[in-house]
């Protein structure tokens, strides 16, 4: 938390967006804004900074201002609202995607504009699509409805008809070791490797201080430290193409990484709960219960359930 603290420069905003992924979206998805801000005072975030964040992300279509009397709540817009549950299927996942070895591809078949080009390569990077040559895209598991609705919500509904999508048993017909050089040409994952190196270094020592500590962290630090592992683990999430385990190198860092998370995240939900019932408030003072669902989140992987 201290290391947060001292960063030269917070992305804001991008905290503000796992704040109501994790926090405010099993409490019914809408937040006082001066809750927001008092919940985030302890990372040293002033009021000044999260105001512009909120604004912006408003402006931007991420949320949708709710005024109740002189106040206002802030909430996810329809499409906000369908990014978090694409998110959420992947950062709160028990176990790795499974495989049922067949290539998704989408084809560009007609001219376009560098300006549709460049747009659709950035979208179709951020759903975790590789690129083989110049025109095709590649994903071991899309959803390609999903796919193209997610397309025409970033403004490139104009470019469906110059895509073809297809769907492929195997695509040059060399079984695995032809599957793990096309992982190798679509996707640059050793960057993505480092990452997660780097995110095992940092929270496995904090996973030891959990486990061995007999007092417990109090419950301000709890959520503080909860929100900074998801923030944490969702900005990686957001590069990985979630390629199922059989496509991926035998020492992947990502699936000791999820476990990490899995763990930490169970210790910190019930003290970090009990923080949020006392200072989550909407903007008529009323403060919603968190859905029973959100204890369910990494379930699987609680240690303390045995």
């Amino acid at each position: 938390m201290d290391d947060f603290r001292h960063q030269g420069r917070v992305q804001t905003g991008s905290l503000v967006i796992s704040v109501f992924g994790d926090a405010v979206v099993p409490r019914g998805g809408r937040i006082w804004l001066g809750s927001l801000i008092r919940l985030l005072a302890p990372l040293e975030l002033n009021e000044r900074l999260i105001r512009t964040a909120v604004f912006r992300l408003t402006k931007e279509a991420w949320l949708l201002a709710e005024p109740s009397g002189r106040r206002s709540d802030y909430a996810l817009s329809p499409s906000g609202q369908r990014r978090f549950e694409d998110a959420a299927r992947y950062i709160y996942a028990s176990t790795a995607p499974q495989w049922d070895q067949r290539w998704r591809l989408i084809m560009t078949v007609g001219k376009l504009t560098q300006k549709d080009r460049d747009g659709l390569r950035r979208a179709m990077f951020w759903q975790g699509f590789g690129l083989l040559g110049g025109d095709c895209f590649v994903h071991p598991g899309a959803d390609m409805s999903a796919a193209f609705d997610a397309l025409i919500a970033e403004g490139l509904g104009s470019v469906l008809d110059k895509l073809k999508p297809l769907i492929a048993a195997d695509v040059q017909l060399e079984g695995t070791a032809n599957d793990q050089r096309m992982v190798h040409e679509a996707w640059d994952l050793e960057n993505l490797s480092g990452m997660y190196t780097e995110f095992v270094s940092r929270y496995q020592p904090i996973l030891g201080q959990l486990r061995d500590s007999h007092d417990a962290l109090d419950d301000e630090s709890a959520f503080l430290l909860r929100l900074l592992l998801i923030h944490d683990y969702r900005r990686l999430l957001l590069r990985d193409p979630a390629l199922p385990d059989v496509l991926l190198p035998a020492d992947w860092p990502g699936q000791h990484a999820r476990l990490v998370c899995k763990e930490i995240y169970r210790r910190l939900l019930t003290a970090s709960e009990r923080h949020l019932d006392k200072n989550f408030h909407l903007a008529n003072e009323s403060t919603p219960l968190a859905a029973p669902i959100l204890f369910e989140r990494f379930r699987e992987a609680d240690p303390l359930a045995h």
